[in-house]
């Protein structure tokens, strides 16, 4: 087994930071920038000085070096050797540690294979696509056989396409090689669909430790909320399943049709940039359509807050500030709201 323990860490902004990572899990850092999840995740690795303890396995390493503490580190650069070929950029970490020549061509061969990288072994880091880099990264990490690997941002330079693929394939390789993880993002969509377990750090504290799903329908506080984008959440009273592979669920005064995937819905989350808002009634059927009173608003910098009455109901909605200038929405007014059904959030269970 191998976990990783934080104990009474401090460091920069990180004041008092106590977390417990479980054996083969993958833990997500998520929170905005500055917030301290590189500082942590250097912080295990030993690359900085710190106070408090880390223990792995319930060992403490704090006197240990990186190459001891049995880690593997993905850096957000990347930090290949441009005057390296794959194959020696993967084998370098063996080399340092002067491992046996035929098991480090060995090891190559199956990380390589492994990771769909064998046809680039004999090329070079500027030969190569910003995906296959990141592969030939992550195969260098995981060369000597850590029992944890660290990612800092992997995905950030590469375009949606691109990481939206490698996000699938990164969580594939690391649950099939068993180890745990620890990696970090700004991104909440990538959190939760990288995550077992996320925590939100935010000004050097972690603000909640949970699975994704309760990061969502859950939040513990006021700056959890406002970080993943401050959902309206809907409590599902009643259900039918209709024979067009759909659902009509019923949220106070409000109806919604969604597909059936087999399961009970309970509650949904509805992000307020996910929700068109439109002044006229839009063609089309009248499905998912909602029609209101705007009872608030809030003018930020770069969106609008728009809060809407249905019935009993309040949604908040957000435009972009050109958007909201152009459509000339105020007080009282009568709009139309339509949710856009691919960004919905829903849980089976109560949370």
């Amino acid at each position: 087994m191998t976990s990783i323990e934080l104990k009474n860490i401090e460091k920069n902004i990180c004041q008092n930071v106590n977390l417990l990572i479980s054996d083969k899990e993958l833990m997500v850092f998520v929170g905005p920038t500055g917030a301290g999840k590189t500082t942590l995740l250097n912080i295990i690795a030993g690359i900085t000085k710190y106070n408090g303890s880390v223990l792995i396995d319930g060992n403490q390493v704090n006197h240990l070096s990186p190459n001891k503490r049995g880690v593997g580190y993905l850096f957000q650069d990347l930090a290949l050797f441009p005057h390296l070929d794959v194959g020696s950029n993967v084998a370098y970490g063996l080399r340092v540690q002067k491992k046996d020549e035929n098991k480090i061509n060995s090891r190559v061969k199956e990380l390589l294979k492994f990771l769909s990288i064998k046809h680039l072994k004999d090329r070079y880091p500027k030969e190569l696509s910003g995906g296959e880099r990141q592969r030939v990264a992550l195969a260098r990490a995981l060369a000597p056989y850590p029992k944890i690997l660290l990612l800092d941002e992997p995905l950030s330079s590469l375009d949606p396409t691109t990481s939206k693929h490698l996000r699938i394939e990164l969580r594939r390789i690391i649950k099939e090689m068993r180890i745990n993880a620890v990696y970090v993002t700004h991104d909440l969509t990538e959190a939760e669909k990288m995550a077992d377990r996320i925590a939100l750090i935010d000004s050097g504290q972690i603000q909640q430790v949970s699975k994704p799903q309760d990061m969502i329908f859950s939040p513990e506080s006021t700056t959890v909320s406002d970080f993943i984008g401050t959902p309206n959440i809907l409590t599902c009273d009643s259900s039918k399943v209709l024979e067009q592979g759909l659902i009509k669920l019923k949220c106070g005064n409000i109806s919604m049709l969604l597909p059936y995937e087999g399961n009970s819905i309970k509650k949904i989350a509805i992000f307020p940039p996910d929700i068109q808002v439109t002044t006229s009634k839009p063609s089309g059927p009248e499905v998912n359509l909602f029609r209101g009173t705007i009872v608030g608003l809030e003018l930020l910098t770069a969106v609008a807050r728009i809060k809407v009455q249905i019935e009993d109901n309040t949604l908040l909605a957000e435009q972009p500030i050109e958007t909201f200038k152009q459509m000339d929405l105020k007080l009282n007014k009568e709009v139309f709201l339509t949710p856009k059904l691919r960004r919905l959030r829903y849980t089976t269970t109560e949370s």
